[in-house]
């Protein structure tokens, strides 16, 4: 099912869009906050996303209009003003402006319209969809060769350097690289991707979304990759090593008193246990073994909690919900963290038992209602047919 219709482009800007395209947000199984780190990450692009309706205009400038936030309005803005205004639209902005830096300048300014059905904080990545998506209209745009792996670096380049975000790769890549049925082992360092096809007649994905809202600018997450650097400085100076994710838990253990900060040594030590847990998770799932898949999931939201620090008292409500459900194979808080959503595995035909007792248990403890989506792993940004 489409998002925007045919005739919304034509009620906006009074005429046809030429390009329909679509951008996946993504939800990561396993391996947070070890992008930015060297290591691992395990996520999948699922079926809620972003779409854009887009038009060339002849005047050099580019109008852009969410369906999302209808009484903005149009945002107009120009190739050669600051990226950041403070509104949704420095977003794409940012993209146009990082195309434009690595030498694909759009040959005229465009119309651009979204609408997507991500929901807003949730942590599934609104941010990276849009950079992708606005990268994959702007090559259909004007038949630019850049490659879904280009569009995901551009669209990181543009998060890091005109919005301000220290992001790392994860969520762009998901969402231009996603395979339908599949999860992404991205080498966050090397840029290497396996894919691993997660049995759906065994096992659904569902997301519980805790309604607490995050803003990664101006989270604790930019904090967390300081903390880390840190960690990898202090242990440089001892022994040379290109990430913390380069470390086996043997090296770190050898290696973690280098570290002179109590706090900064339990992030490394996060990140060196997440992206063992993570390429772990990978190969269990090649061989199936969707009970050990689920046991990591588990300890990684232990160490996000007690060791990384960024989940919040409804995270860990709703993983240990879930872990006392003897059909959920495991539940984790998933992405930067500071609220958004848990991620479950959940044994094929129970979904509707599960959301309605997290449900019931969240009404109980927090007298607020959680959504809860079941979700498919979906393909990556492209063209709507």
């Amino acid at each position: 099912m489409h998002i925007l219709s045919e005739n919304d482009f034509l009620a906006v800007f009074g005429r046809r869009h030429t390009v329909h395209c679509f951008a996946p947000g993504r939800v990561n199984l396993i391996g947070d906050h070890t992008d930015y780190n060297g290591g691992r990450v395990f996520p999948c692009a699922i079926d809620l996303g972003i779409e854009c309706m887009a038009a060339p205009r002849t005047d050099g400038r580019f109008g852009f209009y969410s369906a999302n936030f209808p009484s903005a309005g149009v945002s107009e803005r120009s190739a050669d003003e600051p990226v950041r205004s403070g509104g949704w639209s420095d977003y794409p902005m940012a993209v146009i402006r990082t195309f434009d830096r690595f030498g694909y300048a759009p040959e005229c300014g465009a119309d651009f319209l979204f609408k997507g059905n991500l929901p807003d904080g949730a942590g599934l990545s609104s941010s990276a969809a849009l950079e992708v998506l606005t990268g994959r209209v702007l090559c259909e745009l004007w038949g630019l060769p850049v490659t879904p792996q280009q569009n995901a670096v551009f669209g990181q380049f543009a998060e890091n350097r005109f919005i301000g975000v220290n992001c790392g790769i994860m969520d762009q890549f998901a969402s231009a690289m996603g395979r339908q049925g599949h999860a992404l082992l991205l080498d966050t360092f090397t840029l290497g991707v396996e894919y691993a096809p997660i049995d759906q007649s065994r096992v659904s994905v569902v997301i519980v979304n805790s309604g607490v809202k995050h803003s990664l600018a101006s989270s604790a997450y930019n904090t967390r990759r300081r903390e880390c650097e840190t960690a990898l400085a202090n242990i440089c100076e001892q022994k040379k090593i290109p990430s913390l994710c380069s470390l086996s838990n043997e090296e770190f253990l050898a290696l973690e008193n280098c570290i002179a900060d109590e706090k900064c040594r339990r992030r490394a030590k996060h990140a060196v246990s997440e992206n063992i847990r993570t390429i772990k998770a990978a190969d269990s799932l090649h061989k199936d073994d969707i009970e050990a898949f689920g046991r990591l999931m588990n300890e990684s939201h232990v160490s996000l909690r007690d060791d990384y620090e960024v989940s919040c008292e409804e995270l860990d409500f709703l993983a240990e919900t879930a872990w006392n459900m003897p059909f959920v194979y495991g539940a984790r808080m998933t992405g930067g963290g500071f609220g958004g959503c848990t991620v479950n595995l959940v044994q094929k035909g129970s979904e509707g038992e599960m959301a309605g007792r997290v449900k019931a248990a969240y009404m109980k403890q927090f007298g607020m209602d959680c959504a809860v989506y079941n979700i498919r792993p979906g393909e990556g940004a492209g063209t709507v047919k």
